[in-house]
């Protein structure tokens, strides 16, 4: 079968690549056309545009950029419509897809939707759109069948795909001779993965580095950022044992003390390799004020919204200044004072369930199309 799958982000560039191994175990004949990254392309198929081309972080700078985006679907309909695909596969990346989703729908194409939009936190009338557009979605939140099930949405929990992908990943036991890293406690800075949050999150998080000599803090590259903008960001910080390690996110957090991690994907990454973490947030204040009045959940971060309390400590904003991150950062490394955190990641994998996501999603899709 012939599948068009569209992934806008990282982390959706590694789920659709799992996504992809696994449908290929049920359909030996697998044909692939996408939109992701470099992790989608190495499992085969055709690349039609690189998530880093898609990227584009907040209310204020999707209006700067509406020409590219606009372009963007131009090429997407004319792609998919030259393909036709048996099925089209959308992973996240609700602005861009759900849009897909709904012209798509019109020329008759079947739509998969993998790892639901986050509209139970703002915005839940766009389900009316998901229910009309989408023939199936699959979700990866143990409360999100609940949630489409106030509004009458039959959906498929599969698990979360993160959890396929720390179980499987084994300790490399030379990493820090490989990075040339001391001996010295680490501390990872996560600043997300695109060129405006990192930008905005990074200096913020190293304004602590010279509050704890006793580490080495070290920051964990996005492999489609170039190193040469990381190292423009912290040339005027004056401490030489920061390092940047690219595309190694997973190898440094099983190396890791503690970590500063900008809120998304990257802090349930986290919590699953039993790291301690502040979670950081600052928007432009323009994005972040429209945002504040949209959203209605408790949290930013994933860990706290899945066990709906407070496990990590989240800086957001004003509060993420150099004197609140001294003091949180401080008690992640006190013994002591960091198990409750770890007591709550224990009850965030219980809830998230068991392992096989990718490969539970693929046969559900697999026997959908097979109807």
């Amino acid at each position: 079968m012939k599948y068009y799958i569209v992934a806008g982000e990282a982390s959706g560039d590694l789920h659709g690549s799992n996504l992809m191994k696994a449908l290929e175990e049920e359909d030996a004949s697998a044909d692939f056309r996408f939109w992701g990254g470099d992790l989608m392309e190495a499992v085969g198929g055709t690349l039609v545009k690189h998530y880093r081309d898609l990227a584009f972080m907040g209310f204020v700078e999707v209006v700067k950029n509406l020409n590219t985006i606009l372009y963007n679907f131009k090429i997407c309909k004319s792609d998919v419509i030259k393909y036709q695909p048996d099925v089209l596969i959308l992973i996240d990346y609700p602005g861009f897809n759900l849009r897909i989703a709904k012209w798509a729908k019109q020329q008759g194409i079947k739509i998969f939707y993998y790892i639901s939009p986050q509209i139970w936190a703002w915005n839940s009338r766009r389900v009316h759109g998901i229910k009309k557009n989408i023939d199936k979605m699959f979700v990866i939140l143990p409360f999100e069948k609940d949630f489409y099930k106030k509004y009458d949405c039959e959906v498929e929990f599969v698990g979360h795909p993160l959890l396929d992908v720390v179980d499987k990943k084994e300790v490399n036991s030379n990493f820090r001779s490989e990075y040339n890293l001391s001996k010295k406690p680490i501390v990872a800075l996560l600043p997300g993965s695109r060129k405006q949050e990192i930008t905005r999150m990074l200096n913020g998080m190293l304004s602590i580095v010279n509050e704890f000599s006793d580490y080495q803090f070290v920051i964990a590259g996005a492999p489609s950022i170039p190193l040469d903008f990381y190292k423009e960001t912290i040339q005027h910080i004056d401490n030489q044992e920061i390092k940047i390690i690219q595309n190694q996110t997973y190898e440094l957090l099983q190396h890791t003390s503690a970590a500063l991690v900008t809120s998304g994907t990257a802090t349930l990454e986290t919590a699953l390799f039993d790291v301690p973490q502040v979670v950081c947030y600052n928007g432009s204040p323009i994005s972040y004020q429209i945002a504040k009045r949209l959203i209605n959940v408790k949290y930013i971060s994933l860990v706290n919204l899945i066990v709906d309390h407070e496990i990590v400590k989240e800086l957001i904003q004003a509060e993420f200044n150099p004197t609140n991150l001294k003091t949180e950062l401080s008690k992640l490394l006190d013994a002591q004072k960091v198990q409750p955190v770890l007591d709550g990641y224990l009850l965030l994998k219980e809830k998230l369930g068991n392992s096989g996501a990718s490969k539970k999603a693929a046969s559900k899709m697999y026997e959908e199309l097979n109807k």
